[in-house]
């Protein structure tokens, strides 16, 4: 679904979210409070410097790991709560041998509470769960809309069902990594109705990537991929492009940035391993003009990184938000973290020196998305609805400087592209918006069945 519908809880906005604060706040000062005087000045001091010293830490590892810039910083309330839930955590232990049993459970309700609180700050930083009942079923990795097996959907398309279907069906698939040799978790492939027609010819296909800490279903459910494609599909005669949801990091938290490297082969587990499959298993076009790729967030830098290292295989994509080169840190620590220390390497995967070593493309487009407006005077659309040619009140962020530089550089290299700006904040939502729009644009530039021309906006 496309919002929280009226029997879910949001985990972005609305009232659950401050409630819990409410709770978790009420919580710490019960196991806090009436306490003796010598108790207050031993103890609480003690866990205040813990709480400080937790959160100090937080920051400092967020930021050395490069998951905030000035124009996506934390929000304070973040620090607040991991602060508190080192006091929490602090209170519980020095004084459980003392304390009574109902103080004692009210401290340890405090712990989960504070811990929760902080939880629900940083996925309000992220967005990248929107509601409880989005949040169990990824937790529980529930069945997907439409979900079939593959024998189901080879029985559906030897029976010519496209015509008759609405919707398009996801299926779950084990792709071999025998070229890459990457371990990987189970990824998605999106059939929309046209492809149950078997008279069809054969369909193009988009790439599918997440953020940093991702699973292969984030598009599904957190950026409503799947809802967008079945609306075009709905205008199109049923037709869209395949969509196969990849899994470029083989855990939820392990950084590839969709490279080579000491956290697997990443770039050749997408290039070696998923395209050929889609060619094989599902009959997809092979053609470079028929193939693109979409990326949020650090998908952004994968996709643009993928079509400028492989004109071969990708013609066409769409980076929203992502960085000017990959990011695991500053550049001393991506280069050691996901390079082994080889700057040879590094270069081989950054955008900018791939689009500049390799020279004049010959049929590549691409699209970046940013959230906000970017400059003074630009004529952007802004978050904060500033007009046209108005001053921008909103700093210029490291994606927006990225997009902006990649897209230059591209351009000199015969790369057609735009950069566009949209409300919103660097979330799933804003992902799911950015989708949506140049859906339209990417689904007629890589050759789906008829669909018209859409010219690159500018």
């Amino acid at each position: 679904m496309s919002a929280v519908s009226g029997h879910d809880i949001s985990l972005l906005h609305g009232s659950f979210p401050v409630a819990m604060q409410v709770i978790a706040g009420f919580a710490l000062i019960i196991a806090i409070g009436l306490r003796s005087g010598r108790w207050f000045r031993r103890w609480l001091p003690i866990a205040l410097v813990v709480g400080v010293a937790l959160a100090g830490w937080a920051y400092w590892y967020i930021q050395s790991e490069g998951w905030a810039d000035k124009g996506n910083p934390a929000p304070l309330m973040l620090w607040v709560w991991i602060a508190l839930s080192g006091v929490a955590i602090t209170v519980l232990l020095v004084s459980w041998r003392s304390a009574r049993w109902w103080r004692r459970g009210i401290a340890l309700t405090a712990v989960p509470m504070t811990i929760l609180a902080g939880s629900l700050m940083l996925n309000q930083w992220v967005g990248y769960v929107r509601s409880v009942q989005s949040g169990w079923a990824q937790l529980t990795a529930g069945p997907l809309p439409n979900q079939a097996d593959m024998a189901t959907v080879t029985a559906a398309r030897a029976e010519r069902r496209g015509p008759t279907m609405t919707k398009g069906k996801l299926v779950p698939v084990d792709i071999p990594a025998d070229a890459s040799g990457f371990r990987h978790r189970q990824e998605i492939v999106y059939l929309p109705p046209a492809w149950f027609d078997s008279t069809r010819t054969q369909l193009p296909t988009i790439m599918m990537i997440g953020g940093e800490f991702n699973t292969p279903s984030d598009w599904i459910r957190s950026g409503n991929a799947v809802e967008a494609a079945d609306a075009f599909a709905s205008q199109h005669g049923g037709n869209a492009p395949v969509m196969v949801f990849v899994d470029a990091g083989g855990s939820f938290n392990n950084d590839t940035e969709c490279v080579n490297g000491p956290r697997g082969n990443s770039a050749d587990h997408l290039t070696k391993d998923v395209v050929p499959f889609m060619v094989s298993r599902f009959g997809v076009s092979p053609r470079a003009q028929n193939w693109g790729v979409v990326g949020w967030s650090m998908g952004g830098t994968c996709a643009v990184t993928l079509a400028a290292k492989h004109p071969e295989l990708f013609s066409t994509f769409e980076d929203i938000a992502g960085d000017m080169s990959p990011n695991s840190g500053n550049k001393a620590q991506t280069i050691a973290r996901l390079f082994g220390g080889d700057t040879a390497a590094w270069e081989q995967f950054d955008p900018a020196t791939v689009m500049s070593r390799h020279g004049q493309y010959a049929n590549t487009a691409g699209w970046f998305d940013i959230n906000g407006m970017h400059r003074a005077g630009s004529g952007a659309i802004t978050s904060t609805g500033a007009k046209p040619g108005a001053a921008a009140p909103v700093p210029l962020s490291d994606q927006d400087r990225a997009a902006h530089r990649l897209c230059e550089i591209g351009a000199a290299q015969g790369i057609a592209c735009t950069v566009q700006h949209k409300p919103g904040e660097h979330k799933w939502p804003f992902a799911q918006t950015a989708f949506t729009s140049a859906l339209p644009w990417m689904a007629a530039r890589i050759g789906t069945p008829a669909v018209p021309d859409v010219p690159l906006p500018r």
